[in-house]
């Protein structure tokens, strides 16, 4: 009988399909290789031009540009409009992808080129309207300013002109062209500035609203609190600075309490609603440590230097990005002679010195927006003292990549924007007001402050200065050292502005602004140290309201007390103290933890070992010690406690002196913050080391737990950082950091320090300088990523100012030409 058999696929037929793949695979690699070359010639191309000579059209002369080892560019023009014209093309040059997406990130353009994702992000930038207060801040300005903007404009604009096939690589693959730069996107720079700096406060008092609604007045005063023992407005001459911070707090309960309420030490707030200039990555592990825009300034006089000439240092507290915030340059024009960092996107040095005098920032965290609940009639109008009246409607147009627009309906009351939308769950009329509305309010005083040559003349140039307000310190060539508080801060018919407020009356309506010779301010202390750590400046007494709230005052009693304990300063010592990273909160909670599980007969060996390690400590948030892991970990679980014990959310209570109010509860133990469930306070210290030490992430051997590896620093481009195969390249990888949040080193995952300065007034070539990575934004440069071993190793570089010492460090020479 026959049989069928199947024929097995023949050997041709497995040799065609090979040869198939095989060619599929060539043409995949081809393919490949083709994007990879063309990838990186379009990354090459981008770089900038940094020797010889470039034709520019726009100059009136010749314009030299030398750079030194770290790309930081000298910029010397033979007059004032060409040297703004080339700091703009200069700028462009380095940072033009960043310069683009900080104006859209301001004014609310971002969704057109990012997509749906950023509407709600555009929608809250729109209601507030940035891009018409940047519109109506240049319409004010002196015309001498507006021309240089106009001029820095010009430079940009220049750049983008040259290089329409050769613009940095984020421009062709998010394909779009930007726009021509004008003066209102060098306003909208500085405006999103003053927002990430002095735009917070209505979000925290409709925070603190809720909170206080839940808690009752008793609780909220304690959480609320907004002064401390440790406080020391600048030029004060009292014993406290010194107090070395061991033991407990030196004042009785009721007396830290009663404080809350002193009308000479309101209380503030913390960023609203997400906005940052240059949004990080929210980290987790830190949801109950937020880290607050704030930064360190100090300058000693000559009686505590080696050379007997005054030392300024600064280090500005923002969250990283790559880029990075700040852009250092130097900028020379006969007498006009300054150098420091710059914003990308504006002329003029913002933070530095020129021939005579320095000067530095920390943040002031004034109170400048007040919410006010409106009352609407079924026909649209609000109410006023005059009657009901109709509100103003602005219509916003809100471009979407890939989706159809979106148009927002601006209501606009005398007050300002009603921003319920803005709100979640918020079912009343809100309107916010807020100081950067007014343009009187907005100024931009830094080509007086860069041309200054003496105190009287630095404060002419800062009574210009609306915000965001800083404290500002100053040293000069004459010896001299002073301090002045910046910006214009409201003063209200009644009230403190604290809570929203009814806005159908004008009992609490803005009568004015603080005078600027009122402002707290100091010349040539005795003691001759003035230094500001964001903590409250106002002196007992002071007869205004500054701020609702202060910072906490850790990092500014380290300052004081590390400063006057020292002779013959030098720089290397300024260095150390930027560097310093001792927390007396984080040493008194280690001390209570170790106590509680002493007592406690039930503790686990492992606690027992965690208490062991943290026995002695002293107080330095070391990235190699162990000791700071377990207290970080047990203070965060006793803060949680604490407030979800009382029915709040730990997001709701956006304090920034909250580290003070839990001090207080550790110091005095009172029962109203006593959680339910533990019979003391002893208990519940060590039931959070307990709970601790049974991490998942904590190792079998406490003793491996160290800070650095379990808090690193980690931050990344927000473009290249999103892409695989680069990502590594584009960003810092997790890094080792000593410091925390109440340390002179303030340190998180993408926060810290944007810049670390002295000045050396005995020889200003002996000043340093350095910024976080690198100057630019272009990831294949020499220069993107070359500061980041000394920024985080914690060394600075030299810098240059006098002619022979631009010389000698020049290492590329570019002359711009008409």
């Amino acid at each position: 009988m026959a049989t069928t058999k199947v024929a097995p696929a023949t050997r041709t037929t497995s040799r065609i399909a090979l040869k198939v793949v095989i060619a599929l695979l060539a043409l995949l690699l081809v393919v490949f290789l083709i994007a990879d070359a063309w990838f990186f010639h379009a990354a090459k191309v981008a770089l900038p031009q940094l020797d010889g000579s470039l034709s520019v059209p726009g100059l009136s002369a010749p314009v030299t540009v030398a750079r030194d080892v770290h790309g930081v560019p000298t910029i010397q023009a033979q007059n004032l409009d060409d040297l703004f014209f080339a700091q703009g093309f200069v700028a462009a040059q380095d940072r033009l992808w960043q310069m683009d997406m900080t104006r859209r990130y301001a004014s609310g353009d971002l969704a057109a080129i990012l997509g749906p994702e950023l509407v709600k992000h555009d929608k809250q930038q729109r209601i507030l309207g940035m891009r018409v207060m940047a519109e109506r801040g240049v319409a004010v300005l002196s015309t001498r300013d507006r021309q240089y903007l106009e001029d820095y404009a010009k430079g940009v604009n220049a750049y983008i002109a040259q290089h329409q096939k050769t613009l940095p690589l984020e421009f062709r693959l998010l394909t779009y062209f930007p726009r021509a730069w004008t003066p209102e996107d060098s306003m909208l720079v500085g405006l999103g500035m003053y927002q990430y700096l002095n735009g917070y406060e209505a979000e925290t008092k409709l925070l603190r609203e809720k909170v206080t609604a839940k808690v009752g007045p008793e609780l909220a005063a304690d959480l609320y609190v907004n002064s401390s023992w440790r406080d020391h407005p600048p030029g004060s001459e009292s014993g406290e600075i010194e107090n070395n911070g061991d033991g407990n707090p030196n004042e009785n309960e009721e007396q830290s309490r009663s404080r809350t309420s002193s009308p000479a030490h309101p209380v503030a707030a913390r960023e609203g609603w997400g906005t940052h200039i240059q949004p990080g990555t929210h980290d987790p592990a830190a949801e109950y440590e937020p880290m607050i825009p704030g930064s360190n300034d100090w300058v000693v006089s000559g009686s505590h230097t080696a050379t007997g000439k005054p030392l300024l240092s600064n280090d500005m507290h923002l969250g990283h990005s790559i880029p990075n915030t700040w852009y250092m340059a130097h900028l020379i024009c006969a007498d006009y002679d300054a150098a420091g960092v710059t914003l990308p996107g504006m002329p003029y040095v913002i933070v530095g010195h020129n021939r005579r005098i320095a000067w530095g920032f920390t943040n002031v965290g004034p109170d400048v927006q007040d919410v006010f609940v409106e009352t609407f009639n079924s026909n649209g109008e609000y109410q006023t003292p005059q009657g009901w009246m109709q509100p103003e409607h602005r219509k916003e147009t809100i471009r979407v990549k890939g989706k159809p627009e979106v148009v927002v309906d601006v209501v606009i009351t005398r007050h300002g924007p009603i921003v319920t939308d803005l709100v979640p769950g918020e079912t009343r009329k809100i309107a916010v007001k807020w100081t950067a509305a007014d343009p009187n309010a907005i100024g931009l005083p830094f080509f007086d402050v860069n041309s200054a040559g003496n105190w009287q003349q630095f404060l002419d140039g800062f009574s210009k200065f609306g915000g965001p307000g800083q404290n500002v310190v100053y040293a000069d060539v004459d010896g001299h050292i002073g301090y002045h508080t910046t910006g214009k801060v409201p003063i209200r018919a009644s009230g403190n502005g604290a809570l929203p407020v009814a806005g159908n009356d004008d009992a609490h309506e803005w009568t004015g602004y603080i005078p600027f010779d009122k402002l707290p301010s100091g010349f040539d202390p005795p003691l001759g140290i003035i230094g500001t750590a964001n903590g409250r400046i106002a002196p007992d007494g002071y007869p205004y309201l500054i701020s609702n709230e202060w910072t906490e005052p850790y990092r500014t009693q380290r300052i004081y007390r590390v400063l006057s304990s020292k002779q013959k300063l030098t720089p290397a010592d300024m260095l150390a103290l930027q560097m310093d990273a001792h927390s007396e909160l984080d040493k008194f909670t280690a001390e209570k933890l170790v106590y509680a599980v002493d007592q406690n007969p039930k503790a686990s060996d492992r606690a027992k070992k965690a208490a062991d390690l943290m026995r002695g400590w002293d107080g330095d948030v070391n990235k190699d010690s162990v000791a700071p892991t377990i207290e970080t970990y047990s203070r965060r679980w006793i803060w949680r406690k604490m407030i979800q014990g009382k029915g709040i959310e730990p997001h709701d209570y956006d304090w920034m002196m909250n580290a003070v109010w839990f001090e207080n509860v550790l110091a005095h133990q009172p029962d109203r913050w006593l959680p339910p469930g533990y019979a003391n306070y002893n208990e519940l210290f060590a039931a959070a080391v307990e709970d601790t030490v049974k991490r998942d992430d904590a190792p079998h051997a406490l003793g491996l737990w160290k800070y650095g590896r379990a808090f690193p620093v980690e931050f990344s481009h927000p473009f290249w950082g999103r892409l695989p195969i680069i990502k590594r390249s584009a960003g810092t990888g997790p890094t080792a950091q000593s410091g925390n949040a109440y340390t002179v080193k303030a340190t998180a995952k993408d926060f810290g320090a944007s810049e670390r300065m002295t000045v050396d007034f005995s020889d200003l070539d002996h000043s340093t300088l350095n910024i976080v990575n690198g100057e630019s934004g272009n990831i294949f440069s020499d220069y993107f990523n070359d500061q980041w071993a000394a920024y985080s190793g914690g060394t600075t570089f030299a810098w240059s100012f006098s002619a022979d010492a631009v010389k000698a460090s020049t290492k590329h020479q570019l002359t711009l030409t008409p």
